[in-house]
């Protein structure tokens, strides 16, 4: 049987690179997302391109349940990479803007992930083999005034899957941290963030090909760019007080 990759976020951006990816790699893919009719034009577009298997899985992992009902559905199948991809920001002070959207964000950004991480990472422990990819980001490295919920729940992941990964170093099964900084998506647009950008954005091909690449290789951490790595080794060393100040003045714009 062959063995499959599941993709959350999977209806745009990195995670339908990621899905391309997966699938030229002669992986089955199911594929989860909100958008049931984006993610069934993809599946035909990937078993047309590579003779796979695809599966839809619409789902909104931000309601309660969501995430097991999900793993229920991909159950009978033999998962052999979950990447957790599914996420969402929202701009504004925290004590203004709307208690619902910070909620939703840390139910997808956090309580999804986690939730999808431990039911799925059962069956990779029967067999002694799997690889998880987790999407935190550059977010991750320093507090973010005014996408201040969104910033912490990518810290969570990046300190999750980085502790996941020596849990599970003598398990068969890898975990892998990919980190990107700001990238061509529809996440600016639906969060509601303009920003003033230093460097160029990076496309979200690239991105997913770091990303499936490190996932490959079992590399515990992926961060796409240069500008990114050094920003994710040197925000942690300086006070929090100047880095958050930074964050919200690009913010602000």
């Amino acid at each position: 049987m062959k063995e499959w990759a599941l993709i959350t976020g999977a209806s745009a951006g990195i995670g339908l690179e990621l899905a391309r990816l997966f699938a030229a790699g002669g992986l089955n893919v199911a594929l989860v997302a909100r958008n049931e009719e984006r993610l069934a034009a993809l599946a035909k577009e990937l078993k047309g391109a590579h003779g796979i298997e695809a599966r839809v899985i619409p789902a909104d992992l931000s309601l309660p349940g969501a995430a097991a009902a999900v793993f229920e559905r991909a159950r009978e199948l033999e998962i052999e990479v979950l990447a957790n991809n599914a996420g969402v920001g929202h701009y504004g002070e925290f004590a203004r803007t709307d208690l619902r959207a910070q909620t939703d964000l840390i139910q997808l950004n956090i309580g999804a992930l986690v939730e999808l991480t431990h039911h799925f990472v059962q069956p990779m422990l029967k067999r002694n083999r799997g690889r998880i990819l987790n999407v935190a980001s550059v977010a991750a490295f320093q507090p973010g005034p005014t996408v201040n919920a969104y910033y912490a729940s990518k810290a969570f992941v990046y300190s999750f899957s980085y502790a996941l990964a020596n849990e599970l170093a003598n398990s068969g099964i890898t975990v892998t941290t990919l980190c990107p900084g700001t990238t061509h998506t529809e996440f600016f647009e639906r969060a509601g963030i303009q920003m003033k950008r230093p460097w160029p954005m990076t496309s979200a091909r690239t991105v997913a090909e770091l990303g499936y690449r490190a996932t490959m290789r079992g590399q515990r951490v992926a961060i796409p760019g240069l500008m990114n790595r050094i920003m994710a080794r040197v925000s942690p060393c300086l006070p929090s007080r100047w880095t958050s100040a930074i964050v919200r003045k690009v913010h602000e714009g």
